[in-house]
């Protein structure tokens, strides 16, 4: 995983990760700008309560990190770049993952899907390309910081950084 970009990753146990309905209600502030206008995002990647079982269905989650670093804590260009360059990493283990001969998976990467340069949901289109489609962590209720921390790393990754999380779910059998 470093090999393609990632600063750190780790397995934990989907039982020991914290699911929470108010990780979806941040979402609904819309401090992003996805919600309502991404098929990943809420409202439209379903109840939340239903993801959260979903989520909790399976056994393992490889869970990894990239780290940015910024000119300063305002640099929105830095963060962008840092968000880039997550969701290239996000798309390369993509194809990695669905090699796997897990029984079951699933792929929760940082913020919006980032898949398609405009989401069809902007364009009244149905998802485009719906096998790579990757909601968040936080659309699914994960509980972002300590999942972090229950897998070795930090959330916070010092002054002038910007640190961005994805997650591998999976079932061995």
């Amino acid at each position: 995983m470093r090999g393609l970009g990632a600063y750190k990753a780790g397995v934990v146990d989907l039982q020991d990760v914290r699911f929470d309905r108010a990780f979806r209600a941040m979402c609904e502030t819309n401090a992003c700008g996805n919600y309502g206008k991404c098929w990943m995002c809420p409202p439209d990647a379903g109840d939340i309560d239903a993801l959260m079982n979903e989520a909790q269905s399976y056994q393992k989650a490889l869970v990894y990190q990239t780290v940015g670093k910024l000119e300063d804590s305002y640099d929105f260009e830095g963060m962008m770049e840092a968000a880039r360059l997550h969701n290239e990493l996000s798309r390369a283990l993509a194809k990695w993952f669905a090699t796997l001969p897990f029984a079951k998976k699933l792929h929760l990467g940082a913020g919006g899907c980032h898949m398609c340069g405009v989401c069809a949901k902007r364009t009244n289109e149905p998802c485009r390309h719906p096998e790579l489609a990757m909601p968040s962590l936080e659309t699914y209720g994960i509980d972002v910081s300590e999942l972090a921390a229950s897998s070795g790393m930090k959330y916070i990754n010092g002054q002038n950084t910007v640190t961005y999380f994805g997650a591998l779910l999976f079932c061995e059998a």
